[in-house]
């Protein structure tokens, strides 16, 4: 299997955004000539002095901003003092209000972990985006491949994610609590509101009721409020992190190569796109007669093709959401039936290794589909990528 890789000159035109790339070869399927060109060629056919590559459109340094959190301070406000009168009703209305007391003071204690919580989240989302910046910033003017530096400040900011994972429970537990208190509040306004039927209460033990129903009811509307916000943050921040996490490991893809690719391709359009039904029809028998995305040529040990198949297949994407991509393996006739085995073989090997790539870029196995076909104008083995 192909380990590390090589760029050719051949692909410089590619990685730089060459305007037959975009305009005339990225959906070759719908209605090209038969006899065009491939979109783009991985080889080494002009490799004497490669160029620096270019950061390609779309790939330039962009850092998730700090998730939005709820901006409101939750606390209780009491208006109702309530005195004994002596009466049956009166000392189910002190009850009642020792009740909500209770309560309010556990809000209140809500809101200073959400508070809490909420500060920590900015801290940690504002660390992570700078550690995600910075690495960014290092590998568009260029790095080595797997540099230590890279690596450490990618290995902090998978910590500072898990943090964010962490607090996110944290805010689930609060929000399981604060819904408690909602059934609570609800259960005291009912009885508030029930009292009023109760015989033997004297005028005053009705005018503290009314007072109470009036605080229970703002206490109620301050729960449901803090329970909404809760909500939101936690679906934002769980957001937030599932979109980072494949973006790092994309950006783990890109330390190691010394180059900057870009988000992940899971978080593009296509993944809100219905499933299709079956997996992609294989295009073996019919590769000649269509006009491949991207052809990489294994015509050496060392073929740096990630940039230039991570630009395309983004380029793909932006223009057609919800499309699927076909990976054919194509090996070369020449030679003994023993050399076109080797061949076969080896045009597989490549064909699983380019799949492997584009999973960690982000693409999803099931827009994936896999075949294996020979040529006889293929002078090595080759992996042809089809948009559907």
């Amino acid at each position: 299997m192909v380990g590390t890789k090589h760029v050719a000159a051949a692909i410089i035109a590619l990685a730089v955004g060459g305007c037959s790339f975009t305009q005339d070869a990225l959906f070759p399927a719908f209605g090209g000539e038969d006899e065009a060109e491939p979109a783009a060629t991985v080889s080494d056919e002009t490799a004497a002095a490669p160029e620096p590559i270019a950061a390609a459109p779309g790939t330039q340094p962009t850092v998730a901003p700090a998730p939005q959190l709820g901006q409101t301070v939750f606390v209780p406000t009491r208006t109702v003092q309530i005195t004994d009168t002596g009466t049956e009703v009166g000392r189910r209305v002190s009850r009642l209000n020792d009740d909500l007391i209770r309560l309010q003071d556990e809000v209140g204690s809500s809101n200073q972990s959400l508070q809490t919580l909420r500060g920590q989240l900015v801290d940690n989302a504002q660390r992570y985006n700078g550690l995600v910046g910075s690495i960014q910033s290092r590998l568009q003017v260029g790095t080595t491949p797997g540099n230590p530096i890279l690596t450490r400040q990618w290995n902090e900011a998978q910590a500072l994610l898990d943090q964010i994972s962490a607090d996110i429970g944290q805010l689930n537990n609060l929000s399981n609590g604060v819904a408690d208190d909602s059934a609570l509040a609800a259960f005291i306004l009912e009885s508030t509101r029930a009292t009023f039927g109760l015989t033997g209460a004297v005028d005053e033990d009705h005018v503290q009721l009314a007072r109470l129903e009036d605080d229970v009811n703002r206490t109620v509307v301050l729960i449901d409020r803090l329970l909404n916000e809760l909500n939101e943050d936690v679906s934002r921040q769980t957001n937030f992190v599932s979109r980072e996490r494949s973006n790092l490991t994309v950006l783990s893809l890109a330390v190691k190569n010394g180059e900057l690719f870009g988000t992940s391709l899971s978080n593009r359009a296509f993944a809100s796109a219905a499933p299709s039904a079956s997996a992609p029809p294989s295009l073996a028998g019919t590769a000649a007669a269509r006009r491949p995305l991207v052809v990489i040529r294994f015509d050496r040990p060392v073929v740096e093709y990630e940039q230039p198949l991570f630009t395309a297949v983004s380029e793909a994407l932006d223009r057609r959401p919800n499309a699927t991509f076909e990976l054919v393996a194509v090996a070369p006739e020449a030679g003994t039936p023993a050399q076109v085995a080797l061949s076969a073989s080896r045009a597989r090997r490549n064909a699983e290794e380019v799949l492997r790539t584009l999973s960690a870029m982000g693409l999803p196995a099931d827009r994936i589909g896999l075949s294996a076909t020979s040529s006889t104008d293929a002078q090595s083995a080759e992996v042809h990528v089809y948009v559907r």
